[in-house]
C-alpha cells in the first residue's frame, strides 16, 4: 500500500491498511493509524502521531517546526485524531516547548485547503476549517465549531463551542460558544440557532441561550451584572454554565 516512489524512515510506525501515494515524505518519530490514506507529495515531519482512518490529501505539510523566534528545537509533537481530513496545502506546525509542545486536532475535524494551524493550537472534536483559515500560536477551538475562508485568528484566541465565525473575518478576542460572529473586525450577530438546531439542541436549551446571551450583550449591563442576573434568573443547564464559564474565564477580553 505504500507506493515505489514514497519515501518513508525506518523508524516510522505505520499501521496496517495504510496507503501511501506517489513522491510523499514520511519522517522517523511518525505514528500512522490503520486506514488512513496519505495522498502524493506529502511530507510528514518526526514527532506527529496520526490517529485511524484519516485522510491526508496531495501537498500538505505536517509537523514542520513552529514558526517562532523563541523555538530552539525542542522535541515537541503533533496530534491529529481519528477520522480528520485535511486538504491540498494545508500546513500544521508542531509546538513549543514554552508553550505546551503539543499542536493537537481532535477526531472528525475537517481541515481545508491552504488552511494554516500554527503551533500549540488545540483544536476540538468535529471541527471545520474552511480555505485559508489561519490560526495564530496557542489558538483553542471547542468541539464543533466551523470556522470560514479567509479568516485570521490572533495568537492566544479562544473560540467556543459550536460557534460560527464567518468567513474573510479578523478575530482578536474570544469568541463565545454558541453564537455567530463575522466582520473584517469580527463583531457577534446573536446565536448560531441554525447551527444548534442541526445539532439537536432542544428548543428549551435554545431559549435558555438566547435569554444569557440578551442579559449579557444586549441591556447595557456590566459582566459581574450580567453574570449575577443570569444566575439568579436562568436555568442553570450545562449549556448555560459552559457560555458563562467561557466569559468569565476569558483573558484577551471578550468579541462583542
Amino acid at each position: 500500500m505504500i507506493h515505489p516512489t514514497a519515501i518513508v524512515d525506518a523508524k516510522a510506525e505505520i499501521a496496517s491498511e495504510v496507503e501511501i501515494g506517489p513522491y510523499s515524505i514520511i519522517k522517523g518519530d511518525v505514528i500512522i493509524g490503520s486506514g488512513t490514506v496519505i495522498g502524493s507529495h506529502v511530507v510528514i515531519e518526526p514527532y506527529v502521531s496520526i490517529g485511524p482512518d484519516c485522510q491526508i490529501f496531495q501537498y500538505a505539510a505536517i509537523g514542520a517546526v513552529p514558526q517562532s523566534l523563541k523555538f530552539e528545537g525542542e522535541k515537541t509533537y503533533v496530534k491529529i485524531g481519528r477520522g480528520t481530513i485535511i486538504r491540498e496545502f494545508a500546513t500544521i506546525h508542531r509546538g513549543t516547548g514554552f508553550g505546551g509542545g503539543l499542536t493537537e486536532i481532535g477526531e472528525e475535524c475537517f481541515v481545508m485547503a491552504y488552511a494554516h494551524i500554527a503551533h500549540d493550537c488545540k483544536i476540538g472534536r468535529k471541527v471545520v476549517l474552511a480555505n485559508n483559515a489561519t490560526l495564530g500560536g496557542h489558538i483553542l477551538i471547542g468541539d464543533h465549531a466551523t470556522v470560514g475562508g479567509l479568516v485570521a485568528i490572533h495568537q492566544f484566541v479562544r473560540i467556543g463551542d459550536y460557534a460560527f465565525i464567518g468567513g474573510a473575518s479578523a478575530m482578536v478576542k474570544d469568541v463565545p460558544p454558541y453564537v455567530i460572529a463575522a466582520g473584517p473586525r469580527i463583531k457577534l450577530h446573536g446565536l448560531n440557532i441554525v447551527g444548534l438546531k442541526r445539532h439537536g439542541f432542544s428548543e428549551n436549551t435554545i431559549s435558555l441561550l438566547k435569554k444569557t446571551y440578551r442579559i449579557v450583550f444586549r441591556i447595557g449591563l456590566t459582566l459581574n451584572e450580567a453574570i449575577e442576573r443570569i444566575r439568579a434568573e436562568v436555568d442553570q443547564i450545562p449549556e448555560v454554565v459552559n457560555f458563562i464559564n467561557f466569559i468569565t474565564s476569558s483573558q484577551r477580553g471578550i468579541t462583542r
